[in-house]
């Protein structure tokens, strides 16, 4: 587990849309609350600068955060962040209360290795395509690891690998696979031939077969225009 991040807030008192929206514009603040762990929900107030520099760090998504409000630090993980659909800027983050030892479930990034090695691509010429950038698991605070790497460098051209091939550190469960139901076992990263080689071979196959039809005679016209119409289809 990483170094847990640091954030300060204020209690907020004053609320509503028309408030938060003067928040924003004129305090420099983002609105925020915290809820969890049996205990009462609280308004929250954030420095918008301190956020922005906490959010630089990758484990501001998906890790253990320390807030302290009011004098009293409480241990927190992002459960959602709203986002302006115009400006992209942040206007509202829920976070949820962690206990020690309650486990929780949260969205964790996955880190993809080697995949310049990948004997798929530099041996099959394949592509590589990302299925998931991220799981859900479930764990204690304690355990909750940064990311969950995925070492793509034995894939070859067909081959992929599926949650239930993930890595995970102990006492770490991925909760797609808790059902233990074969379709929630989802393929996280495959290796798949290049569509280019697919349709130059389709474009070769359809030549040979333009040549055999005007070697027959007879229907040469009508069998070529066929192949010609196919041709320009794909």
């Amino acid at each position: 587990m990483s170094v847990a991040l640091e954030l300060n807030a204020e209690i907020r008192t004053v609320l509503g849309r028309s408030a938060n929206r003067r928040m924003r514009k004129s305090e420099g603040k983002i609105p925020a609350v915290v809820y969890g762990a049996a205990e009462e929900g609280q308004n929250l107030a954030l420095n918008l600068n301190e956020l922005t520099k906490v959010m630089q760090s990758d484990a501001f998504y998906s890790q253990i955060l320390n807030i302290s409000i009011a004098g009293k630090s409480q241990q927190v993980v992002v459960r959602d962040l709203q986002r302006s659909p115009d400006s992209g800027k942040v206007l509202h983050v829920d976070f949820l209360r962690v206990k020690a030892d309650q486990e929780i479930n949260v969205n964790i990034p996955l880190r993809f290795v080697n995949e310049e090695n990948c004997v798929g691509v530099k041996i099959g010429g394949g592509l590589i395509t990302r299925n998931l950038i991220e799981v859900e698991i479930r764990c204690l605070p304690a355990d909750l690891p940064e990311a969950i790497e995925v070492d793509v460098g034995e894939l070859d051209v067909g081959e992929a690998i599926h949650l239930s091939g993930l890595k995970v550190p102990d006492n770490v469960t991925i909760v797609a696979l808790l059902l233990g139901e074969p379709d929630r076992d989802i393929s996280v990263v495959t290796v798949t031939a290049k569509r280019g080689g697919s349709e130059m071979d389709e474009g070769l196959e359809a030549v040979g077969q333009e040549s055999d039809q005007a070697s027959e005679g007879g229907d040469s016209d009508t069998s070529s225009g066929d192949v010609g119409a196919q041709g320009s289809d794909s």
